[in-house]
């Protein structure tokens, strides 16, 4: 098995003209990471370096708020908007795998997403598409993550009509299933206060889990910290290269595919060097798909040798079982195939 390795893609020629050579270049790249790691390194991707510059400091400004401050921005968990306090969440109940101390994730997180107002005459409700609430602290915030947001989204349209094109599907596919997506930005913070947390205890950065929906594109300091499954049941240190952004297929992609396309175990270590913790921030927008969109596998990848591996569900049903564990302490019961590849990890 070669060296686990997440490959870096050029996509500039998707993201403005580009020849037919270069764009199917693209497409066979991104269609082998997709079946090999479902993990990839995205340059190219055409965000402006003062986008990237003006959200991060936004970022800053909003977490250096004393907790207090931060909690009288949190929402009920199902809603997914909102602040999460340090140990509120532990991402690998998800998987319907008990973690070692319950609710122990070491960071902080703030989201936003699309809200129903956004879908007009669509199917769009409240109850999967939320209200955002913004920080009144600081005038920086909402201008700031909606600019980034706007351009992260367009990174994840751009990469889904690279996807239909690898999956030799018509070009307008995806609209079916994102034409109304569950889109939300979770910026996190992996900073406490110091004497917050004791060195040496079992600390959790963030929980062995897959990400839910369709694509997660992740913008995050070069910081150790994240650390992705091989094929091998090894865990890998990843960190986003220079102008890079990380992305990863989630389970919507896995369960099209009939997991031909890998929705692939990661998680966060807390960044400990040298006996202190290092600050590390991330922010990953989650292209999930519509609430309502039935996923199950496309029919090019089932046959007598390869039986459809999922039962058909709503992306809306999936996301709720899985934010069910992760924020509300339910183990996910349905999560068999991520648990079970979990189970088989060294280490």
């Amino acid at each position: 098995m070669p060296p686990f390795a997440v490959p870096k893609i050029d996509i500039s020629a998707w993201v403005g003209p580009g020849s037919p050579d270069a764009r199917a270049a693209v497409v066979a790249a991104v269609d082998h990471a997709c079946r090999t790691v479902g993990f990839m390194q995205i340059v190219g991707h055409g965000i402006p370096d003062a986008v990237i510059t003006d959200f991060t400091e936004a970022l800053d400004d909003f977490f250096a708020l004393p907790l207090d401050a931060k909690k009288q921005y949190v929402r009920p968990s199902g809603e997914n908007r909102g602040y999460s306090p340090p140990k509120s969440e532990s991402l690998s109940y998800s998987l319907g795998v008990d973690p070692v101390t319950r609710m122990n994730d070491f960071f902080e997180a703030f989201n936003v997403g699309t809200s129903a107002a956004e879908y007009p005459g669509s199917t769009a409700t409240a109850a999967d598409y939320a209200e955002n609430t913004w920080p009144t602290e600081t005038t920086t915030f909402e201008p700031a993550v909606t600019a980034y947001y706007d351009e992260a989204r367009r990174v994840a349209h751009t990469l889904t009509r690279i996807f239909a094109a690898a999956l030799r599907v018509r070009e307008d596919f995806f609209d079916d299933v994102t034409d109304h997506s569950i889109d939300v930005l979770r910026m996190n913070n992996y900073a406490l206060p110091p004497g917050s947390i004791e060195l040496g205890a079992e600390l959790t950065g963030m929980g062995e889990h897959t990400d839910f929906g369709l694509v997660t594109v992740l913008w995050a300091d070069q910081v150790k910290g994240l650390q992705v499954l091989g094929q091998d049941g090894s865990w890998n240190d990843v960190a986003p290269a220079d102008g890079a952004l990380l992305v990863n297929l989630g389970d919507v992609a896995a369960r099209l595919t009939n997991d031909k396309w890998m929705s692939t175990l990661h998680r966060v270590k807390p960044p400990i060097i040298d006996g202190t913790i290092e600050r590390r921030r991330s922010a990953a927008f989650f292209h999930d798909g519509n609430a309502d969109a039935v996923i199950a596998p496309l029919p090019g990848f089932v046959t007598a040798e390869s039986p459809a591996l999922y039962d058909p569900v709503t992306v809306s049903e999936h996301i709720a079982a899985k934010l069910g564990g992760s924020r509300a302490g339910r183990k996910n019961v349905s999560a068999v195939r991520e648990a079970a590849r979990l189970a088989g990890t060294r280490g």
